[in-house]
């Protein structure tokens, strides 16, 4: 059910809330991935923030989908020489 609530929110732009431990998140989702211990993680931005951020699937829960919240991924390509 997760990934499919990922997957969707990915593919639309859709930005999502989740509890992540004990705090409440606002994501920009970026993609889904395993890390090297085969552990399920989601890249993604944090509302309000420019880092990508990973959040591991066991510690996600109570997941709502922010149909209404689109968002535009930030690519930092070649910073700008002066």
């Amino acid at each position: 059910m997760k990934s499919f609530l990922f997957t969707t929110a990915i593919l639309n732009r859709n930005r999502v809330k989740f509890l992540y431990g004990f705090e409440e998140i606002i994501l920009e989702p970026y993609f889904v991935s395993r890390n090297k211990n085969g552990k399920k993680i989601l890249y993604g931005r944090q509302f309000g923030s420019n880092a990508v951020s990973i959040f591991e699937y066991d510690k996600i829960c109570n997941i709502k989908v922010l149909r209404i919240d689109k968002f535009s991924p930030i690519i930092p390509i070649m910073p700008i020489l002066n």
